[in-house]
């Protein structure tokens, strides 16, 4: 019975976003909006200043629509019947000085379908703000604590966001890894209704650098995926190695080769079989002058792509390979 009672009431919000849409003046829904009935995480990291938000959903590339971060600002995840201008609204009024609650009471204030809408904001000081309206499709609801905000709707049962609460907040370790870490706890719960198809993770810097390459730490986006949260995870641990693998090309421009070859290793430990990695690691050794540990590497690479081979000799020119004559024609052989 409460299920036939359920989807009567879902049946009536359907056709009522259906009388509004064909109104010229409705600022309820749009038929151009997306409709990201979701669940996401707007997070802290205490330690760093780290800023992040996180989303799953049973949408294509929910990421574009409600995921939104500015370093030095905060963060925003705008959901349910979504209204986008709430990404960079939100981040506006905080920049201007108000709080996450003060933004998003503004925000909500000059929205007609605020009933219908999900959002959550973060700011620099780890303040969080969320609000469900009360046609959000059920069960729906959010959790805003000290530095963090959970939010869900159109879900399977009502356990989804306090088990996201409880998994940020017993996760340890980088805030990307711990945002993930509810987002699967969510789905582990029950999840979306619908089942999933793509997510999304942002993380940005506590203060800004003035260059936005820089400001965002972490910027991935599963846009359809049968296992959108397993092929995210995925993304964040090449992410990482590849981030060990930035780390060592800075420490070779600086000529620390000793930290570079550690960099190298941890990257090429995380993922063994990825040539660029193993490729990289050959140079370096064979610009420390290792030759011993840099043959049988380029050996291998080589017998598995040869492009890496007709890559090689186009590394003297700019000095990202610096080796005589004749331990080239060693590589080369």
């Amino acid at each position: 019975m409460k299920h036939k009672v359920r989807l009567v009431f879902i049946f009536l919000q359907f056709l009522f976003l259906v009388f509004y849409a064909g109104k010229s003046n409705a600022q309820i829904y749009k038929t151009d909006s997306p409709l990201a009935h979701t669940y996401s995480i707007v997070a802290f990291d205490e330690k760093t200043g780290d800023m992040g938000v996180a989303v799953q959903s049973h949408w294509f590339s929910v990421g574009t629509s409600v995921t939104w971060g500015e370093a030095g600002v905060g963060v925003v995840a705008t959901q349910s019947f979504v209204n986008p201008s709430f990404g960079p609204e939100g981040l506006a009024l905080m920049k201007s000085g108000k709080s996450p609650r003060e933004a998003l009471d503004e925000l909500l204030k000059k929205d007609e379908g605020r009933e219908f809408r999900q959002v959550a904001l973060l700011n620099t000081k780890g303040e969080a703000a969320s609000f469900t309206g009360k046609l959000c499709i059920q069960p729906a609801g959010n959790i805003a604590g000290k530095g963090f905000s959970v939010q869900a709707n159109l879900m399977k049962n009502d356990r989804i966001w306090p088990a996201m609460e409880k998994a940020f907040k017993t996760s340890t370790g980088p805030l990307a890894e711990r945002m993930l870490a509810a987002l699967e706890a969510a789905e582990k719960t029950g999840g979306d209704v619908r089942g999933r198809q793509s997510a999304a993770l942002l993380v940005v810097r506590a203060k800004s650098t003035g260059k936005v390459w820089e400001d965002r730490l972490v910027d991935l986006r599963v846009d359809d995926n049968n296992y959108p949260l397993v092929e995210l995870r995925r993304l964040l641990k090449v992410h990482r190695a590849y981030e060990h693998m930035n780390n060592c090309d800075l420490a070779v421009e600086k000529n620390e080769m000793e930290k570079a070859m550690n960099e190298y290793s941890t990257a090429m430990k995380m993922f063994p079989d990825n040539l660029e990695m193993k490729y990289w690691t050959a140079v370096a050794y064979a610009n420390k002058g290792d030759m011993k540990k840099a043959l049988p590497m380029f050996t291998e690479i080589f017998k598995k792509d040869k492009n890496w081979r007709d890559l090689t000799p186009r590394l003297l020119p700019n000095g990202l390979l610096k080796v005589t004559p004749e331990q080239l024609a060693e590589i080369m052989k």
